[in-house]
């Protein structure tokens, strides 16, 4: 047995042994008298400083009229009894002792409520540590873990396309693109009202009132972009029963697993696979079809593509998203790309390759229309569909692609555009090229512009985010001649 334990059951059998003579109406006098003891010393046992011997307890259980059995029961003590001890358990762990707090004797004047306080505060600061305590470590570890998962399932979730399809049939959707009224439905399927307010957290998409019945969302969302997926953002949870994540891979998991259940709830599986089959045996798959005919977002319907091409279509494809500055905020590939990666096998917070399609994609004027490219790689040729989106961080590019021989499925094949990427090779992008780098490296300074939501994936450095051959050449164009 360990000291933990000791101290728990020297905690709770002295104060059964409170429990019990107070119930009795003797006082610790009375009870020290009748086991032949000084009272300080069954004040300490009743507190839990000092564990009694087998001879005093069999004393003490005489005088009380309980057999040893009684003091040492596990059935649960009296709600007061059970603070208590939680809150003497908590005054002598690290998180009293680092805010400085000396443990103090809990009176019976303070009240219960009070003690209650004091153990929630306890238990808030702890799981605001754990937060913290997510490193980027372990943030990118999180990620290459949950990568890996849906590598090995090809990106498609059965459980949550079966979960969508129950919903959908719940509320008797037809097929086709999900209406506003049809996510209103699902909501009131579920139990909530909808309710639009100006004053929602800035940090919250949504908020749920779970007593009530009542899911609470921005009204600036409708004017922002699609009222239906912060509804089905926030529905989505509710219907995986989804707990308080305990982790940040639990949290990533949770996020991964409610995007997902809101792109099937709007794309319905078995209405896209024979829209899909169809487009490819006309060999016209085209990700801006997807998204024109269910009414989603670019990122959204890639999203979904993903999910559904190799499992159904049997078309390994890669999807990214790339931050303006250059840095990757999501990745998935099981048709063999090589993306950039840290020592971990992260993805994320790495800076994609300037002649990928990701990212040359931001130097194009035409925005209305998709952006294609062939990319020779160490590791073959690929080809990309990209589009650059605006977000509340700045502008981000989402891409979609193939290794070469799968390119005469989709629109956009016949593309001129072609790149080189030798991101294996580190003069490549990942260091700017040496007579720049040697001119500029120390007499330069950039301040990061990278949204600080991103730095937590971003490995370690001197400028995270920052892609230094911009700084310098921006420095070379600009440097007085």
């Amino acid at each position: 047995m360990d000291d933990t334990t000791e101290e728990t059951d020297a905690l709770t059998v002295g104060r059964r042994i409170r429990q019990l003579r107070t119930a009795r109406g003797l006082t610790l006098e009375e009870l020290a008298a009748a086991v032949d003891r000084a009272p300080s010393q069954l004040s300490m046992i009743e507190t839990g400083k000092r564990e009694p011997k087998l001879t005093q307890l069999q004393a003490i259980a005489r005088a009380l009229g309980v057999t040893i059995d009684a003091l040492l029961s596990g059935e649960p003590l009296d709600e007061r009894s059970a603070i208590e001890i939680a809150l003497e358990r908590a005054m002598k762990g690290q998180t009293f002792q680092a805010l400085g707090i000396a443990p103090f004797r809990i009176a019976k004047s303070v009240p219960t409520e009070a003690l209650k306080a004091l153990l929630a505060l306890q238990a808030e600061i702890d799981r605001l540590k754990d937060e913290r305590a997510a490193t980027p470590e372990e943030a990118r570890r999180a990620n290459v873990e949950l990568r890996h998962l849906m590598r090995r399932q090809d990106n498609h979730f059965a459980d949550l396309e079966a979960k969508a399809a129950e919903i959908l049939a719940a509320v008797g959707h037809p097929g086709g693109p999900l209406t506003q009224r049809t996510a209103s439905e699902i909501a009131a399927y579920l139990g909530f009202t909808l309710h639009y307010a100006a004053d929602l957290p800035q940090t919250t998409r949504s908020v749920a009132d779970l007593a009530n019945g009542r899911l609470y969302l921005s009204s600036s969302v409708p004017a922002k972009g699609d009222a239906r997926t912060a509804v089905l953002q926030a529905l989505s949870s509710r219907i995986l029963g989804h707990a308080e994540p305990r982790s940040y891979a639990a949290f990533l998991r949770q996020r991964v697993e409610t995007n997902y259940l809101t792109g099937a709830l709007l794309m319905p599986e078995a209405d896209v696979v024979p829209a899909l089959k169809d487009a490819k045996q006309r060999r016209a798959i085209s990700i801006e079809d997807l998204r024109d005919a269910y009414s989603v977002s670019y990122e959204t319907a890639a999203h979904r593509f993903t999910n559904l091409a190799t499992r159904h279509l049997d078309i390994p494809v890669h999807f990214l998203k790339v931050h303006e500055s250059g840095t990757i905020t999501k990745a998935y590939e099981n048709d063999d790309v090589n993306f950039p990666t840290d020592r971990l096998g992260a993805i994320e917070g790495q800076m994609c390759c300037r002649r990928w399609t990701s990212r040359v994609v931001f130097d194009e004027d035409d925005r209305f229309n998709p952006y294609y490219q062939y990319t020779d790689t160490g590791n073959g040729t690929y080809w990309c569909t990209a589009r650059v989106e605006a977000s509340s961080e700045g502008l981000h590019s989402v891409s979609v692609g193939v290794r070469f021989d799968d390119t005469r499925w989709f629109v956009g094949r016949d593309t001129p555009h072609r790149g080189v990427s030798k991101h294996s090779v580190e003069v490549c992008c990942r260091r700017a090229p040496a007579e720049l780098e040697e001119r500029w490296r120390e007499n330069s300074w950039p301040n990061v512009k990278t949204p600080r939501t991103l730095l937590a994936t971003l490995p370690t450095g001197a400028f995270p985010g920052v892609d230094t051959t911009d700084v310098y050449e921006f420095l070379e164009s600009h440097a007085p001649r």
